[in-house]
C-alpha cells in the first residue's frame, strides 16, 4: 500500500513537471485593433505584446459600433457601458485594421489573420457592402466577424433593430461565407442575464443546421461576464454545447474571456475535469483568444491564464488548442 501511494505521488510529480516544461506557441483567435471608440494603442504595442507573450498568430479585427459620446453627457465614456448614450454600426473600423496591416513589413504581416466586421448584421444590404471590401483589400480578409447579435447592454444601447444571428440579413452573409470559404466569428448569447434556460439558443443552432458548409466560432460558446454576474454560472452550457458539438461539425468554440472561469477553472483555479474531457474528446474544435480591445498590455495576462487547463490536456491536444485549431479553420492557402 505504501509503495503503491509513493509510486502514485511519483507520478503525479512527473506529470506536473512535465506539464510545467511545455512550452506553448499561441495563437489568439479574438483581437480587436480598436475600442468602442475606434482607438487603438497601435501596432507597434501590439507586435510587442504579442512577442512577449509567445503569440505566433493573430485574428484581428475591428469594432462593429462606436460609442457615442452624447450631447448631454458632462464626461467622456470609458466603455460602452459608461452611461447610456448609444452606440452606432461604424464600417470604417475594417480601414483601420486594413491600413494598420498594410503598413507592416511582409514577415510581420503574415502573423495576422484579419476579420471583416464592420457592417450592421440587420442591414440585407450587408454581404454588398462586405463584397465590395473583399473586392477593394484583395487578398486581405480571412473571415467575417466578430458579428455582434446578442450582446448583453450593448444590444440595447445599439441604435436600431436587435441583431439575431438566424435573421436573413445574416443568412446572406453566410452564404457569402461558405462561397469564399471564411469562417465566421459570431457573438450570440444563449440566454439573458437572468433567464436560467438557453433562451436564445436557437438563434445559434438555426444558423448552424441551415449552413452546414460556413465554418462558425461562437464566440465565449455563448456566455458573457455580464450573464455571470446575474446567474454565475450556467449549468446548462455544458450539456448543450456538448450536443451542438456531436451535432454540427461546422461549430467551433472560442473559449476567450467569459468562459476559462467560471467553466474551464474552478474557484481555486483548478481545470474542471468535464470541460478537460469534452476538448479531448472535440480536440480540433476549441481555439482560445485574448479578447483585448484596443489597449495590448493585458494579452499575455488573459493568453498565459489558460495555461492550468492546457496542462491538464494531453500535449498534443494542448497544442492544437493553443495554437493549431485557429490556423486550421482559416481559409485555404492562409493557414
Amino acid at each position: 500500500m505504501i509503495a503503491r501511494t509513493l509510486a502514485c505521488m511519483l507520478l503525479s510529480g512527473w506529470l506536473c513537471l512535465a506539464a510545467q516544461a511545455r512550452d506553448y506557441r499561441f495563437s489568439d483567435a479574438h483581437l480587436h485593433y480598436v475600442d468602442f471608440f475606434q482607438e487603438t494603442e497601435g501596432m507597434p504595442a501590439l507586435i510587442k505584446a504579442m512577442d512577449d507573450a509567445g503569440v505566433e498568430h493573430s485574428m484581428i479585427s475591428g469594432i462593429p459600433v462606436a460609442k457615442k459620446w452624447h450631447e448631454d453627457e458632462p464626461k467622456r465614456p470609458r466603455y460602452y457601458a459608461g452611461d447610456d448614450a448609444d452606440a452606432y454600426w461604424y464600417s470604417a473600423t475594417d480601414t483601420y485594421v486594413a491600413a494598420a496591416l498594410e503598413k507592416l513589413p511582409a514577415e510581420q504581416r503574415k502573423r495576422f489573420h484579419p476579420f471583416l466586421s464592420g457592417f450592421n448584421p440587420v442591414d440585407k444590404n450587408a454581404v454588398s457592402h462586405i463584397e465590395r471590401m473583399l473586392e477593394l483589400n484583395p487578398g486581405l480578409w480571412q473571415g467575417i466577424g466578430e458579428v455582434f447579435t446578442r450582446h448583453d447592454d450593448l444590444t440595447a444601447l445599439t441604435s436600431g433593430d436587435t441583431p439575431r444571428a438566424n435573421n436573413e440579413a445574416m443568412t446572406r452573409i453566410y452564404h457569402l461565407a461558405a462561397e469564399r470559404d471564411m469562417p465566421v466569428l459570431l457573438h450570440s448569447n444563449i440566454t439573458s442575464k437572468r433567464e436560467r434556460n438557453p433562451l436564445y439558443l436557437a438563434e445559434i443552432e438555426e444558423p448552424l443546421r441551415n449552413h452546414p458548409h460556413t465554418r462558425f466560432i461562437w464566440a465565449h460558446a455563448g456566455s458573457s461576464a455580464e450573464i455571470h454576474r446575474h446567474q454565475t454560472q450556467m449549468d446548462f452550457l455544458l450539456p448543450v454545447l456538448t450536443r451542438l458539438l456531436v451535432d454540427y461539425p461546422n461549430l467551433y468554440v472560442d473559449l476567450s474571456w467569459s468562459v476559462l472561469e467560471p467553466y474551464l477553472l474552478d474557484e481555486q483555479g483548478v481545470p474542471r475535469q468535464e470541460w478537460v474531457a469534452l476538448v479531448e474528446r472535440y480536440p480540433d474544435r476549441f481555439m482560445l483568444g485574448s479578447d483585448v480591445v484596443g489597449r495590448f498590455g493585458s494579452l499575455g495576462e488573459q493568453m498565459h491564464g489558460f495555461r492550468p487547463f492546457l496542462d491538464a490536456l494531453p500535449e498534443d491536444v494542448a497544442n492544437k488548442v493553443a495554437r493549431d485549431n485557429f490556423l486550421a479553420v482559416l481559409p485555404k492557402g492562409k493557414k
